[in-house]
């Protein structure tokens, strides 16, 4: 009776949980071959993709009765990244690589029919398990890259079965891959395009500055979805720890291409139609939705009454904890959320309720149903209300500004300087994330300052959600100015983006 050994990963949210993939040979006429441990029906088809990519290089099953246990038996096991993991069990029981060796690796792939290897998701995450247990990965060669970037881990990325068998039994060696950073290929947007709305461009910078949700309101046509554009632009690059972090997120999801990272900030732009599902996460198979992927990024919601109610308010949430948590009957996981958003609507629905002569036979009633379709609780959580006019002909006939999108993100850089310091070691990363004690510490006003916040508070009847939202932009604000005191100045600035909609 033989028994071999190799391990894999089953995913949970981004955390990789350890399987231990054990092949029994056993004596029977029959030649069953069967995969017991919660295995769903895709790893339960990993027995014909096994049978034939064996086949490929010359090799047939034996004809024995053969096991396969995903233990613990009790976790939900998803994908066909199992392909690889059992391929290779099934070849250290029958001898044909050494299982000693073999059970200090980790392996996850999927099999074609002629035994080359596919590119799987979670390869990331992976790498990162087998490092802390001290054991190697075996990986698709395309995905080598990506696995690349967790470190001090062994790395045997292959491109097919036989060239893995090969390179184990020494008769051909694979170099390790090398970690690869994406090139963006993309220009950046300039803020020189937009002519123009300057306090729509100070309320971006300020956003930018400390990483507070906006909301952009104005007529069709008036620059709102071009500005939020050119907000990644002003947003400094990821650091190191960062990029990894959201790796991760986007390599479960299958997004990294070749495996390589970017050091850019994400920009999720999903359409109006996106299910709740595709928003938060979920799914049959549970997998991050657009607030994750949009991780200490920048989640942009155009038409924003147009999407589904029940979708917008199930954003309230991870908005105020930084993460999704998407509970199931079968799967209760968690994906990192401390994302910035930032949405843009028209006042009513035929978009000209502001305008002056333009707007539709039911003014306002029109924009009170319309705007109506958001929340008050939702609405609560935008730090930065801004209204966006129309752009004049005479404002598009001017020279583009002299300020472009360079000069705006070095004062985001510095004022996220600043904050890097504020917070250090205390797990902040911008002054959006401040609450409680600290936030109290280090934005409370002088006393004039303090005095036109408690006051504005009483006649605007601010929630108290609101008025630390105030606390935290006029703390950016004394930010982009070089200040550590929060003034009155600074107060009546972020009052001045503190307003109401027609609903409220």
């Amino acid at each position: 009776m033989t028994v071999a050994h190799i391990y894999t990963v089953a995913f949970q949210g981004i955390e990789a949980r350890e399987v231990d993939v054990q092949v029994h040979l056993g004596d029977s006429p029959n030649g069953y071959f069967t995969i017991v441990g919660l295995a769903d029906k895709a790893v339960a088809e990993s027995r014909e993709r096994v049978r034939a990519a064996l086949s490929a290089i010359g090799l047939a099953l034996p004809f024995r009765q053969i096991t396969v246990n995903l233990s613990p038996a009790d976790l939900p096991k998803e994908g066909s990244h199992y392909d690889l993991p059992i391929a290779l069990g099934l070849l250290s029981a029958m001898g044909v690589l050494p299982a000693s060796e073999m059970a200090g690796y980790v392996a996850l792939g999927e099999l074609s029919l002629d035994a080359q290897i596919s590119p799987v998701a979670g390869v990331l995450p992976a790498a990162l398990a087998a490092s802390e247990q001290n054991r190697g990965l075996i990986c698709p060669a395309t995905c080598g890259p990506e696995a690349a970037w967790a470190g001090g881990v062994e790395i045997i990325a292959a491109p097919s079965l036989i060239s893995l068998v090969n390179h184990i039994k020494g008769a051909q060696v694979l170099n390790p891959p090398t970690a690869k950073i994406a090139e963006d290929a993309n220009l950046v947007a300039d803020m020189r395009d937009v002519k123009g709305q300057e306090t729509a461009k100070r309320a971006l910078e300020i956003a930018a500055a400390g990483g507070h949700n906006m909301l952009m309101i104005g007529p069709p046509g008036a620059g709102k979805s071009m500005l939020a554009a050119r907000l990644p632009g002003l947003l400094p690059p990821l650091d190191a720890r960062e990029a990894l972090e959201i790796s991760m997120v986007q390599s479960l999801a299958g997004e990294l291409r070749d495996g390589a990272i970017s050091r850019r900030r994400p920009f999720r732009n999903p359409h109006h139609s996106a299910s709740m599902a595709s928003l938060v996460g979920g799914g049959l198979r549970v997998r991050p939705g657009e607030v994750s992927l949009a991780h200490l990024g920048v989640l942009f919601l155009d038409e924003l009454p147009e999407f589904q109610r029940p979708v917008l308010d199930s954003l309230r949430q991870p908005i105020e904890t930084g993460e999704a948590v998407v509970a199931r009957a079968n799967a209760h996981v968690r994906y990192p959320a401390r994302f910035q958003l930032v949405a843009a609507m028209n006042p009513c629905r035929c978009g000209y309720a502001s305008e002056p002569g333009r707007a539709c036979g039911r003014a306002p009633k029109c924009a009170g149903d319309y705007q109506s379709r958001i929340s008050g609780p939702l609405i609560d959580r935008m730090d930065i209300h801004v209204e966006v006019a129309s752009v004049s002909a005479q404002d598009l006939a001017l020279p583009p500004p002299a300020e472009g999108t360079s000069a705006i993100a070095a004062r985001v850089a510095n004022a996220r300087a600043i904050q890097r310091k504020r917070y250090e070691g205390a797990g902040i990363r911008t002054n959006a994330e401040a609450e409680g004690e600290t936030l109290d510490r280090v934005a409370t006003p002088e006393a004039t300052g303090a005095r036109l916040l408690s006051e504005a508070a009483e006649s605007m009847r601010l929630t108290a959600r609101g008025f630390h939202r105030v606390m935290r932009v006029a703390r950016t604000i004394a930010d982009l100015a070089g200040t550590e005191i929060v003034g009155r100045a600074h107060v009546a600035e972020a009052l001045s983006y503190r307003r109401l909609l027609h609903q409220s």
